[in-house]
């Protein structure tokens, strides 16, 4: 069969509308784990709606990484489970169609969407980190309350832990501060005061605490010696992260990595350390995962046709019982290869491996006709 065909263009056009409802849906179930954070950044430290719609934009290419694997097999699910139900499949089948012969339109979704995948992986979720953290670097440089939060360490500034116990929103003053400055080799100080306040200054680079009734407890650990100064007011400068990354500047994180960047250390990395099998693994798994929208898409096609003597609910069922199979080899493999112990070229492809074999023995019964044997499966009244 041609791709051009009546049969193939309306099975595939049948694929995008539960697709784009699946991505949508999934998206706002992942943001829901960011909310409380947006929420608090609007309520509390004014942050504009711009800002917050960039936050969300940003974090979206990490969330579709999984999103769009699990929103192809949902929505080829969908789809066959529908055409079972209203009798289409039969009607193919009477028409001299063979469950085979409707591959062609699944293999160009699945295809399509495990493109999507790859670019998310390797370039969107790159983009996406790299500008949050640019995001957040400004934010913090033009609201700098907006980094701090009540009872809560912050470790944000090198060489600094900073401590606030209560945050006044209408006067932005600091109540009960602890500082920690480790900056200075041998030699800690620790600052206590009453009542503080964040201070802009014209170096966008650093911000300055105005600190009020406090006292200062200095130890060298080198001469085992503590000093003690009590003030009214004392100005201490914070130096603010810098999110720009250079070659020669720390280690990127593997979320912050394009695709260049990880042939890049591996065609340059001298040793062969738990960071290096950690990225490559990390390198693997993002093809497997992109790959995965073609083993989970070619799964759900015979999960529809199989179920469709069921109750309607079962094949979603089944296709979440799979993914949750799915994932779970897959987290099993990315423990033993960051050790080093196994090779992540091969483990991190087993999930797509096994996911492959349930697939063709789902054909297998699908090409007789056959369907699930789960009369046992009716005992259970609620189901």
């Amino acid at each position: 069969m041609k791709f051009n065909s009546i049969v193939n263009r309306y099975i595939f056009k049948e694929f995008i509308p539960p697709f784009f409802i699946n991505i949508v849906f999934l998206v706002f179930v992942f943001l829901m784990a960011k909310i409380l954070n947006i929420m608090n950044m609007v309520i509390n430290y004014d942050v504009g709606l711009w800002e917050i719609l960039q936050v969300i934009l940003y974090s979206i290419p990490y969330f579709l990484v999984f999103i769009i694997p699990m929103s192809t097999m949902f929505s080829i699910l969908l789809t066959f489970m529908r055409m079972s139900g209203d009798n289409e499949v039969i009607a193919l089948r009477a028409g001299g169609l063979s469950i085979y012969s409707l591959l062609v339109p699944v293999f160009c979704f699945c295809i399509i969407t495990a493109g999507l995948t790859f670019g998310m992986a390797f370039y969107g979720t790159p983009w996406g980190r790299l500008a949050l953290k640019e995001l957040t670097y400004q934010v913090a440089v033009s609201s700098l309350n907006a980094g701090l939060k009540e009872r809560v360490f912050n470790t944000n500034f090198k060489g600094i832990t900073l401590y606030v116990t209560h945050i006044d929103m209408a006067t932005k003053d600091l109540v009960d501060v602890f500082i920690e400055d480790r900056r200075t080799h041998n030699l800690v100080n620790t600052i206590v005061a009453a009542r503080g306040n964040l201070i802009s200054t014209q170096d966008s680079a650093t911000a300055l605490v105005r600190l009020l009734d406090g006292i200062i407890n200095q130890v060298n650990l080198k001469d085992r010696s503590v000093n003690s100064i009590k003030f009214g007011s004392y100005d201490f400068r914070l130096e603010l992260p810098s999110p720009k990354l250079t070659k020669k500047g720390r280690r990127k994180n593997h979320v912050e990595m394009y695709l260049s960047d990880f042939k890049h250390y591996f065609k340059h990395s001298k040793q062969k350390d738990s960071h290096y099998y950690s990225l490559l693994t990390k390198y693997h798994n993002r093809y497997a995962i992109a790959f995965s929208c073609i083993a989970l898409g070619l799964l759900a096609v015979p999960l529809g046709v199989l179920s469709s003597g069921l109750k309607g609910s079962f094949g979603l069922v089944l296709g979440v019982l799979f993914l949750i199979l799915y994932n779970s080899i897959m987290s099993v493999g990315k423990m033993f290869c960051e050790t080093g112990d196994y090779p992540p070229s091969i483990v991190m492809w087993v999930p797509n491996a096994v996911i492959l074999l349930i697939t063709g023995y789902f054909f297998y019964r699908s090409a007789d006709n056959r369907t699930f044997d789960l009369s046992w499966f009716h005992r259970f009244k609620y189901f």
